[in-house]
């Protein structure tokens, strides 16, 4: 009798990719492509993404205006790796919509957080030097990603 009892979790996974194509799960996003500059700032860094194409950088700056307040992480990858992920806990972050794009900007008051994440932004940019694709996520969601 037991074997005769529906799994809910069943039924909803199989009503949650009813419409979607295969080989695509319901939890992945399409992500923004966008040039990303990284740059040291007073108190910690700034990452400013720009997107040439408007579609793009709507995407963009509404993921960003949705994730508001959530943890903010670069992950840089080569061949399919992870080189490094620099997970922002120690900075207070904040994003702001530019033209073309948004600004996420990281800093913190206390000079050995500052120093922290002064050291992911040395980390992100010599990893974006040697050709690594770089994806600015925030609360977990990627927002922008760049290769340069």
């Amino acid at each position: 009798m037991m074997a005769a009892m529906m799994n809910p979790m069943a039924a909803t996974q199989n009503a949650a990719t009813a419409g979607m194509p295969t080989g695509m799960s319901p939890s992945m996003v399409m992500v923004p492509r966008c040039m990303m500059k990284v740059e040291k700032c007073a108190g910690g860094m700034k990452m400013t993404c720009e997107c040439d194409d408007p579609a793009a950088c709507t995407m963009m700056q509404n993921l960003c205006a949705m994730m508001a307040g959530g943890m903010c992480s670069v992950c840089c990858t080569m061949n399919g790796m992870t080189v490094c992920c620099c997970n922002m806990t120690m900075a207070m972050c904040k994003c702001e919509m530019t033209a073309n794009g948004c600004c996420v900007t990281c800093t913190s008051g206390d000079a050995a957080c500052c120093a922290m994440i002064q050291a992911c932004c040395d980390c992100v940019m010599g990893c974006m030097k040697t050709g690594c694709t770089c994806c600015l996520m925030i609360g977990g969601t990627p927002i922008a990603c760049c290769v340069c």
